[in-house]
């Protein structure tokens, strides 16, 4: 992985979806991993289907993070 994780803070600051690969960097796991968990149903948080992709909430990912102490998946 090229970039640090995101943090909550800047999470926080993120448009209202955010692209699956995106959201694999706040989560801290590899875009590769994303898309194969998210293939499977398994992603940590809801996975939105659109024509322009799979998105997730923003309020997801800081919900998840927030439970999970912001430690990543």
């Amino acid at each position: 992985m090229g970039e640090p994780p995101a943090t909550l803070d800047e999470i926080r600051t993120w448009p209202a979806l955010v692209p699956l690969a995106q959201a694999a960097r706040a989560l801290n796991i590899g875009r590769t991993t994303a898309f194969t968990r998210a293939a499977r149903g398994e992603f940590p948080v809801p996975v939105v289907r659109s024509v322009g992709g799979q998105r997730v909430r923003t309020a997801d990912l800081i919900a998840y993070l927030a439970a999970d102490g912001g430690a990543s998946s």
